[in-house]
């Protein structure tokens, strides 16, 4: 308000080298303050001016001249195209060749908050010839640097298959790879972080990150003491397990199934979702690897998430997971139901203090309900769920018992003795409708005085 913005601006063409650097420093607090700020900064003109002097400056300004830019960028793509179209890219680019370390550092930086908005201001990174120059940062020994960079490469490949492409075509999975059993946990953070990134796209990505041999060292940041690593390590895995079975197939042969559901068992909160959709995924595919989770005792942790999970988000995953692996067969069925999870399946969608975020969400606890029971033959597990549940999900269970009471004489018996047959005379269904059909084949199981 003071104008302060205007008498800088003069101060970066100084005689002196540190009243311009000084003067850069001070615009840079100022734009990183807020996105207001970032905006005045760049209406009083100053990007030419700052780009345009930098490559014959001293290491020190191109720090400072860096984290001004990174300071705009950061808040929105508009700013960002505003560093992009006074010509910054290729000014950073031969800040990223620097024999300095922290000058590289300072251009890794500016390159990350650019290209993580869009897949426009991601595309002029790798434009700029920014990529095969980050990828050599990653072998640089200093920490900081590695740590940026691949958080660098993480942001450019996130946007699509093709950016990722480009990524992988300078080489970075390799040296990524190299990096995973690092000590620093930031580091690792960030390696896991790409590698996903790059995971996430396509099979073919996905197979050539399993190919950099991440298998099983990855396995043991799912037991780091960093919160963000095991999510990071979960994450990676998940996103490589949803491809296909042969992927998932590889991680189960690792031991990578069973190492996800003691990381889901170990902690609590967002760090389990990655896991938890990982065991979905996998299960998903096909009856033996959706067995291969219920070997591996994938049940109790998910049904456990449902009991303790207070996000929404979170419970819906894990109901989603339970339906993945109770959709095969009877048998995987069975499993799921065993476990007591239909009750609090149906406890939690029938929850009327449950969020709207959950009601949202009710859909997939109901796919999941109706995953389950399509093939549940279980009775002790159904049979709770005569008098608790609504007319959507009723129809699904007195199909389940029209299927299996005309084979089973055991059933049949315990059917009426638990007052399920009873229950069943209560539900009031359409004439003709399909529910009806199932109501009339229990109700020919047995003498029609018992039904009376």
């Amino acid at each position: 308000n003071s104008g302060v913005v205007s008498l800088l601006r003069p101060l970066l063409l100084d005689v002196v080298p540190s009243v311009r650097q000084t003067a850069a420093l001070g615009l840079g607090r100022l734009a990183d303050y807020n996105v207001d700020l970032a905006e005045a900064v760049v209406k009083a003109g100053i990007l030419p001016q700052l780009v345009c002097s930098l490559p014959e400056e001293n290491r020190y300004y191109k720090k400072t001249a860096a984290f001004v830019l990174r300071a705009i960028a950061k808040h929105s793509p508009q700013l960002a195209q505003a560093v992009v179209q006074c010509g910054a890219l290729e000014t950073l680019v031969i800040c990223l060749e620097d024999f300095d370390p922290g000058v590289k550092e300072g251009a890794s930086w500016a390159f990350d908050y650019i290209a993580r908005h869009n897949p426009e201001l991601s595309q002029a990174v790798v434009d700029a010839g920014a990529v095969p120059l980050l990828v050599l940062c990653i072998q640089e020994p200093e920490i900081a640097l590695k740590r940026i960079a691949a958080s660098t490469l993480s942001d450019i490949s996130k946007h699509s298959p093709e950016l990722a492409q480009t990524v992988v075509d300078a080489g970075a999975i390799a040296h990524l790879a190299q990096m995973i059993p690092n000590p620093d946990a930031k580091l690792k953070r960030q390696v896991l972080s790409a590698l996903s990134q790059i995971a996430k796209h396509s099979v073919d990505l996905a197979e050539l990150v399993v190919e950099a041999e991440i298998f099983p060292v990855v396995l043991t940041c799912l037991k780091d003491s960093d919160e963000y690593v095991k999510k990071n390590g979960a994450t990676l895995i998940r996103e490589i397990a949803k491809h296909s079975p042969e992927l998932s197939q590889l991680i189960v042969n690792s031991g990578g199934v069973a190492a996800v559901i003691d990381c889901i068992g170990s902690c609590r909160g967002t760090v389990r979702l990655p896991g938890i959709m990982m065991l979905g995924y996998v299960a998903a595919h096909s009856e033996n690897l959706s067995m291969a989770v219920i070997v591996s005792k994938g049940i109790p942790p998910l049904c456990a998430c449902l009991i303790e999970e207070h996000e929404d988000h979170i419970k819906a995953a894990a109901a989603w997971s339970l339906g993945q692996i109770g959709r095969h067969t009877a048998e995987h069925a069975r499993h799921v139901a065993g476990a007591n999870v239909l009750p609090t399946l149906l406890d939690i969608y029938m929850d009327t203090r449950s969020s709207e975020d959950l009601k949202m969400k009710a859909s997939i606890f109901v796919v999941a309900l109706k995953n389950i029971l399509q093939k549940c033959t279980h009775l002790p597990a159904l049979e709770p769920l005569l008098h608790d549940a609504p007319p959507n999900i009723m129809k699904h269970i007195i199909g389940q018992f029209s299927k299996v009471l005309p084979h089973d004489s055991k059933a049949r018996r315990l059917f009426v003795t638990t007052g399920g047959l009873k229950k069943v005379q209560e539900i009031k269904a359409e004439p003709g409708s399909l529910l009806q059909e199932y109501i009339n084949a229990i109700n020919n199981c047995y003498p029609e005085e018992i039904v009376r």
